[in-house]
């Protein structure tokens, strides 16, 4: 199955990053292919285009910060902070592939959220750095 994702954090230094390539590895261990838009410090890496999101079964958000989702708006998405990007990874694809299977254009939300809405922050990804 084709995915599309998109990883954002309130910094841009770490989550980003780690989140994309943990999406992306368990997507690729899973049998499935992946894009992964990544918001970093230095700004938009790897924009989703058209052609991606036209092939894309599903979609995972995973971001702490605010991204542009209407584009996903025809297709099932998953959205989770970035934390849960960076610690399951397979638990995202796993639901982005059952929904991709189901066909509805549904919104589903995954993944534990701190006080104040957002997922664990920055020493959130530095303490798994450190794992």
């Amino acid at each position: 199955m084709r995915l599309v994702a998109v990883t954002a954090c309130p910094t841009g230094i770490a989550h980003s990053q780690m989140g994309a390539e943990s999406l992306a590895r368990a997507a690729t261990d899973a049998g499935h292919d992946i894009e992964v838009e990544v918001h970093a410090a230095m700004g938009t890496e790897n924009e989703l285009g058209e052609r991606d999101l036209d092939r894309a079964a599903a979609a995972v958000v995973a971001a702490d910060v605010r991204v542009d989702t209407d584009r996903f708006e025809d297709l099932p998405t998953v959205v989770a902070p970035v934390g849960t990007a960076v610690s399951e990874p397979e638990r995202l694809v796993e639901r982005a592939v059952e929904l991709g299977r189901e066909g509805d254009a549904e919104t589903v939300r995954v993944g534990e959220e701190s006080a104040d809405g957002t997922g664990g922050g920055l020493l959130d990804g530095v303490r798994r750095l450190f794992e």
